[in-house]
């Protein structure tokens, strides 16, 4: 039997999953803390993590998958990583940690990103890099580099959250192209980093470690790790990717027109497209995806939208009067499409991407207190969150990606069957639900890197589809309701 691990490195937790490649089942699953890892804000905004803190609880996870499985260390054939984008990992020129990783949702940079776009011009920024500097990574290196001199001096490479587990596990310092373009550091027309904003903030080239394949025995689990981890020396890491690539390459979104959802508190739609396209107004980015080559075009366009399951939840504790997410499901189905007018925009969790950063707010709209009920507020609410979906596929669609399957696991949102028919009806695309996730994503990118599976279709033939949800007859109401949502959205 061969075997391959899949590392998750998330900010709430790392999880590692253990995959039998005969049969493409997950053979053993755990992940650590069982409480939230800590997030350290110094300043309002700030965000920032230990990466050693990583590396430990990866260590807590792999020791409690081996327990567990019980398989031996020979059978392991290969290691894949998948990650949380945009966070800045400084190693000095020893391999140690200059300063806590600045993790994703850390806004210290914004107008030191803004600053650059409009100095460098929106031209060179959206043709080369594809979007806005923003608060990616480059930017976050360029804070350090303002306020922190001294530890920038003392930087020998730059690399995300997941390079910096597989320098840990090989001893390598290395990146991919689909990392450096997540940190807006990778310019598209010229096929190289992105010299012109490196001279703007002036950084070395040299910061860059190794490039090497997303796909790919990019290095080997060292004699002394491997002792230290009850793993064989040797083992290839031949997988590394960002969380929401990972996700899509977790449910096979591969190819132009395939699309990935995520619907927990917030959502994400990933689509994938094979032109260096761009949104000129920045309100979703777009990264080189896992299987992107210089030849063949893959481009990753993200979408994130704030307010998303957060409303559910918010109306669970509020609204819905002790009943479960099953429950509030069921009660939402006896209220008819379009909810009698009522409208809802899930827009109250902060500033919002998609709508060029404005923080409009919530909004419940044409509430009747003589006609809406418990049903219609659930309802809507579901409506209202795969709208907001619509509006970001719209501006997808506008950059030449043309949905027509989105695939989702099934967990979330999209264990509500009104929400998932919504969906399929509002996009007018097919919806797949799927049992995967990160970690097992990325032990399925190992397995390819690693030339255990001889493609990636094949490392696919065993993941099942639990569900198909197609639109139906209501198709053409919900779309008359959505384009009534969208003409009442004011930001």
């Amino acid at each position: 039997m061969m075997y391959t691990l899949g590392i998750d490195v998330g900010s709430s937790s790392v999880k590692v999953s253990l995959l039998n490649l005969a049969d493409g089942s997950c053979t053993a699953s755990s992940f650590f803390p069982s409480e939230e890892m800590a997030i350290t804000a110094v300043k309002a905004g700030w965000a920032e993590q230990a990466p050693d803190m990583w590396w430990g609880n990866m260590k807590l996870a792999l020791s409690q998958v081996l327990k567990t499985s019980g398989v031996s260390k020979e059978a392991i054939k290969a290691i894949g990583i998948s990650y949380q984008m945009h966070g800045l990992v400084a190693l000095d020129k020893s391999g140690r940690v200059v300063r806590p990783s600045i993790i994703w949702c850390d806004s210290r940079a914004v107008e030191i990103g803004d600053k650059a776009f409009n100095v460098l011009g929106a031209d060179y920024c959206l043709n080369h890099c594809l979007n806005s500097p923003g608060n990616f990574t480059a930017s976050k290196l360029a804070w350090v580099k303002a306020n922190e001199p001294g530890k920038y001096d003392s930087i020998y490479k730059i690399m995300l959250p997941g390079d910096y587990i597989a320098y840990r596990l090989t001893g390598e310092m290395q990146t991919t192209v689909s990392g450096l373009s997540e940190g807006v550091m990778w310019d598209f027309a010229k096929n190289g980093v992105a010299k012109e904003l490196f001279d703007y903030y002036g950084f070395s080239s040299d910061l860059v470690p190794d490039i090497v394949g997303t796909f790919s025995v990019q290095s080997t689990v060292s004699e002394s790790v491997a002792a230290e981890l009850g793993l064989k020396a040797g083992i290839p890491v031949s997988y590394r990717a960002g969380d929401q690539p990972n996700n899509a390459f977790s449910l096979n979104v591969l190819e132009p027109g395939e699309v990935a959802a995520t619907a927990g508190t917030s959502g994400v739609v990933y689509g994938v497209n094979d032109q260096l396209a761009r949104d000129e107004q920045s309100r979703v980015n777009t990264f080189a995806h896992v299987n992107h080559t210089t030849e063949q075009k893959r481009l990753g366009v993200l979408l994130c939208i704030n307010g998303t399951g957060i409303l559910n939840s918010w109306l669970r504790r509020n609204v819905a009067g002790g009943l479960s997410y099953p429950q509030m499901n069921d009660v939402a189905l006896k209220a008819p499409v379009g909810a009698e007018g009522l409208l809802v925009y899930p827009f109250g969790n902060g500033a919002e991407r998609v709508l060029g950063n404005a923080n409009v707010g919530a909004e419940f709209k044409n509430m009747s207190f003589n006609i809406h009920q418990q049903s219609h507020l659930l309802r809507a609410a579901q409506e209202g969150i795969a709208f907001s979906f619509r509006y970001g596929v719209d501006v997808m669609s506008g950059m030449g990606i043309k949905t027509k399957v989105v695939r989702a696991g099934k967990a979330n949102m999209f264990l509500s069957p009104l929400f998932r028919q919504t969906m399929a009806n509002v996009l007018n695309a097919r919806i797949e639900l799927y049992d995967t996730d990160g970690a097992l994503g990325a032990a399925r990118g190992a397995a390819v890197g690693a030339g255990l599976y001889n493609n990636t279709s094949e490392a696919f033939d065993q993941l099942k589809c639990l569900e198909t949800i197609e639109p139906d007859s209501q198709h053409v109401v919900v779309n008359d309701v959505y384009k009534n949502w969208k003409d009442k959205l004011n930001f």
